[in-house]
């Protein structure tokens, strides 16, 4: 089990949920919410990684807020600043990087909301080289990332079926910049799965054989790259 912590940001302070293997330490990973907010999901995800061997980081982007309501999250989202969220996403990768348990370099993943800004954090933070977005759901318009600064770096997409898989315009637009700046970037299908397809916290959605491969391929990544 984790615990939250506090880690300055920028000049500010911000909030996130650490969890750390039991045996000594590991490379870092930044876990980053889906629109619900920091919800037991992610806090279990990070405790998940940790299992796994990494230090993981889960920031609380909506700093305190979350909810369990559709009606309420697309508020939380819609009023989400990206350029908060991206001092809480470089000052989790400074904190992690800061940590003595902490070996080796930085990932991040995320998951719908999330997707999208752990694939953007690689451009806001020379710290983290390796990332992997579920889903990905929000247009790159509100960030304008810089894929420029993908060069040496790696990503994996993982794309849902109800989403229009790898040729929806999301994942082709991340791809393609992406591969022009020297990175790295392989887009997974997983056919007749729903959006959220990870979350098994939502049964109507849950895949669990396709929850099961994209996990894998994550651990792989980091472990890969980190």
């Amino acid at each position: 089990m984790g615990s939250m912590v506090s880690y300055r940001s920028n000049g500010g302070t911000s909030e996130g949920y650490l969890a750390k293997p039991a045996p000594g330490g590991g490379p870092g990973v930044i876990v980053i919410q889906e629109w619900w907010g920091l919800v037991e999901h992610i806090t279990a995800l990070a405790d998940r990684f940790a299992e796994a061997g990494f230090v993981a980081l889960a920031p609380d982007l909506y700093h305190g807020r979350q909810t369990t309501y559709p009606d309420e999250a697309v508020k939380l989202l819609m009023g989400l600043a990206m350029d908060q969220a991206a001092k809480d996403i470089a000052g989790a990768a400074d904190y992690l990087a800061g940590l003595p348990e902490t070996t080796g370099r930085i990932g991040a993943v995320g998951f719908c909301m999330g997707g999208s800004l752990a694939l953007w954090s690689a451009t806001v933070s020379g710290r983290i080289v390796a990332t992997a977005g579920f889903y990905p759901a929000l247009p790159w318009e509100r960030m304008a990332p810089k894929w420029d600064d993908y060069a040496g770096k790696a990503a994996i997409i993982h794309c849902a079926g109800a989403d229009g898989l790898s040729a929806a315009e999301g994942p082709r637009v991340a791809k393609a910049g992406i591969e022009l700046a020297g990175g790295e970037v392989t887009l997974y299908d997983y056919p007749g799965t729903a959006h959220a397809f990870f979350n098994d916290d939502h049964p109507a959605t849950y895949d669990r054989a396709a929850s099961a491969t994209a996990w894998a391929r994550t651990l792989e990544l980091f472990r890969t790259r980190l």
